[in-house]
């Protein structure tokens, strides 16, 4: 089985949109009428599936996307706790209508409904009510929900820790993941999503969190951000900083997805990174869509890259399946319930 753990609804129906639109005229005008999720039906949800990420799948051959809200769209940035609640839950709504529509092809990953200076804590309703109720098997965890200026503690922090304790006790992972950036430095998929997959594993080697939490998992997308290119650095950093070596204090915790958009890439980070610690990721529909000239190939067709590797089947196997059922149980505990 080919499990891509990294999948967004990147093409929900016009009528989710509407509904944001809605949210978002109301902050310009408080007398707008109040926003409200508009009707979609299963044939609408069918229809941007089909097309779309159902007809990828099976072109490119992966069996199973863990699928969640679109990241850039998630805008924990934008107006208060209130219309982040909202928007989050209606995310949330529409992907376990897909799981229900196509559950031998997706399984459900939640959106949280951060916003800045709210205490995460805040959240845990939503965590506890997609896995409990929903059946999803994991959550984004956005470490900036300022959209680009860093407000938040890191991730160390005790700020955080209410979250953290209640994702051990569901025994679910998260996947490190900003939403869109309204800083104009920061362009949001070139720059701002790999900053902060970077940050947050600088971050990881700073503190002492998983000393606190010794089962948190953590996937960092984006093939690790910049980390696997600079492994010596960080490897130093953690040196300097009197830390202990990376494969103990941070590695037993923290994977990084495949979401590395061409063979040196992915070559570099089977190199350097642990094959125990890689997860297969697309991201399609996502970040990068377009061919590339070079090759002929969607740029996010990522199955090509580890079918091209130099390695055992065995080791292909792990980074394609079985290490996604150890990081998230839950998937595991669902696919052995079918007797996969």
């Amino acid at each position: 089985m080919i499990i891509d753990c990294h999948g967004h609804y990147t093409t929900a129906p016009a009528a989710h949109q509407k509904f944001r639109d809605a949210q978002l005229a109301g902050l310009k005008d408080p007398t707008a009428p109040a926003a409200r999720p508009g009707a979609i039906s299963d044939d609408e949800i069918r229809e941007t599936i089909d097309k779309n990420q159902l007809r990828l799948q099976r072109e490119r051959g992966s069996d199973l996307t863990l699928f969640s809200p679109r990241a850039s769209a998630m805008g924990h940035h934008i107006g208060n706790e209130a219309i982040s609640s909202a928007w989050t839950r209606a995310n949330n709504d529409l992907i376990r209508r897909v799981v229900d529509l196509y559950p031998e092809n997706f399984v459900g990953v939640c959106q949280l409904p951060q916003s800045p200076a709210v205490p995460i804590a805040n959240s845990i309703a939503e965590l506890e009510r997609c896995v409990r109720e929903l059946n999803f098997i994991g959550c984004n965890l956005n470490p900036d929900p300022s959209g680009g200026h860093w407000t938040s503690p890191p991730l160390t922090d005790r700020h955080w820790y209410p979250f953290y304790e209640k994702m051990v006790e569901l025994d679910v992972p998260a996947m490190i993941h900003v939403s869109a950036s309204c800083n104009a430095n920061f362009h949001a998929t070139g720059a701002h999503y790999i900053n902060a997959d970077t940050t947050a594993f600088m971050q990881f080697i700073e503190g002492d969190l998983f000393g606190d939490f010794p089962t948190l998992r953590f996937i960092i997308p984006h093939g690790g951000g910049a980390v696997p290119y600079h492994w010596g650095r960080y490897r130093g950093l953690a040196d300097m900083l009197k830390r202990p070596p990376l494969e103990e204090h941070v590695m037993k915790n923290v994977f990084f997805d495949t979401c590395v958009y061409h063979q040196p890439g992915i070559d570099l980070l089977v190199r350097v990174i642990d094959i125990g610690n890689i997860l297969f990721g697309s991201e399609m529909v996502g970040a990068v869509r377009g061919i590339d000239p070079l090759t002929g190939h969607y740029f996010d067709d990522t199955r090509r890259y580890i079918d091209a590797l130099s390695m055992p089947a065995a080791g292909k196997a792990r980074i394609f399946e079985t290490n996604a059922r150890r990081v998230f149980p839950r998937l595991n505990a669902l696919l052995e319930a079918r007797g996969l």
